[in-house]
């Protein structure tokens, strides 16, 4: 066997989505676009049927089904990112509905759910020293967006002694 591929099911906008988000990442970019060949319950000949595109290096497949169903969070793409630049560039690109935003996770235009997870969160959260990592876990539990210095000021951070 090869790889995997996700297949998202877009109502009828697949297309959007796919030229969207490789517009976003690096290493992206729709490779084909496939039109029906008649009708089907979601759309007609002709209309764009399924579009097979890459995200940062990754192979994914849209799908216009139709609006039987939706995305939820129950799916989501994690984007490991270095910097604070680089997440806050990825999170308002993607960011639709930012009063939803929570430890890092974000809704798109299109419903799909995406984490952004800078790499020192994962260091911090897994630290030999459980109450450096307990600090950094809470400090990440308040915020919407992940502020990297505010975890690394908070695992530093000990409590004075009585």
């Amino acid at each position: 066997m090869s790889d995997i591929t996700p297949c998202l099911w877009f109502g009828r906008n697949a297309e959007e989505a796919a030229k969207f988000y490789v517009s976003v990442f690096p290493d992206s970019h729709v490779d084909a676009v496939h039109r029906a060949p008649s009708d089907y319950p979601a759309g007609t000949a002709g209309d764009v049927l399924m579009v097979e595109f890459t995200v940062m290096g990754r192979p994914f497949t849209g799908l216009n089904g139709g609006p039987a169903f939706q995305f939820s969070e129950a799916i989501s793409f994690q984007i490991p990112v270095e910097t604070q630049a680089e997440a806050d560039r990825v999170a308002d690109a993607l960011s639709a509905v930012p009063e939803a935003e929570q430890c890092g996770w974000i809704k798109d235009r299109f419903g799909v759910s995406w984490q952004i997870v800078p790499r020192q969160l994962i260091a911090l959260i897994g630290h030999s020293d459980r109450a450096r990592a307990r600090r950094a876990f809470e400090a990440m539990m308040k915020m919407k967006r992940i502020d990297i210095a505010a975890l690394e000021r908070a695992a530093d951070s000990v409590a004075p002694s009585a």
